[in-house]
């Protein structure tokens, strides 16, 4: 069974997501903490009236990537058996970048999602870059992190199609029902061992 870590920094709507797709579709993973950079984020009262446990690890005046913080998590993740041998990290809206030092420890175990096709609009407003640059077709990617920006393996990917009227908010909600699909079964596949890397490229086995 893998050990499941959720970071977040607000509503947690993919954190949510996620732990009712555990329970209803039984998928092989137990979540034993959500941690969170911020004090007031709401996703914390949500996973604690899920039954998950809760840490929070204020980031607050601290800019950038910060080895420092993310010892701090490391801390927290060890305490709840969230290894490099057999946790799974998923990143669900959580506003910081990880050091390169955090994403080596926990190779191919730290899983996010970006509101777009990667590697089309990475980084933030992609929604916006999306509608201002006139593509028709966007969507949502679950890949792994490394220690670029939005750059590691692709795991999942689902399509929307862009509407001529769209903003970035009605192109961003459904996505968001797209994000809420794919994250689960992309947990599904690690977890039943059904991914594999080669040359960047992640594989379904």
């Amino acid at each position: 069974m893998i050990n499941l870590a959720i970071l977040i920094s607000g509503r947690g709507s993919n954190m949510k997501a996620i732990l009712k797709s555990l329970k209803k579709d039984k998928i092989p993973a137990n979540p034993v903490v959500v941690i969170s950079n911020k004090p007031m984020a709401i996703g914390l009262e949500i996973a604690q009236k899920m039954g998950v446990r809760t840490e929070v690890i204020d980031s607050q005046g601290i800019k950038g990537q910060s080895w420092e913080y993310d010892k701090k998590i490391i801390t927290v993740l060890e305490k709840y058996n969230v290894t490099p041998e057999n946790g799974l990290i998923c990143l669900a809206g959580f506003m910081r970048i990880i050091s390169p030092e955090f994403v080596n420890r926990y190779k191919d175990r730290i899983m996010n999602i970006h509101p777009a096709l990667l590697p089309s609009f990475p980084g933030i407003h992609a929604q916006q870059q999306a509608v201002e640059y006139g593509v028709k077709y966007s969507g949502c990617t679950v890949h792994f992190v490394d220690v670029g920006i939005d750059t590691g393996s692709i795991i999942l990917q689902s399509v929307v199609k862009v509407k001529d009227n769209d903003t970035e908010k009605t192109l961003s909600e459904r996505i968001l029902r797209e994000e809420h699909k794919i994250y689960p079964r992309a947990i599904r596949l690690f977890c039943e061992n059904k991914i594999r890397i080669k040359d960047r490229k992640a594989f379904r086995v």
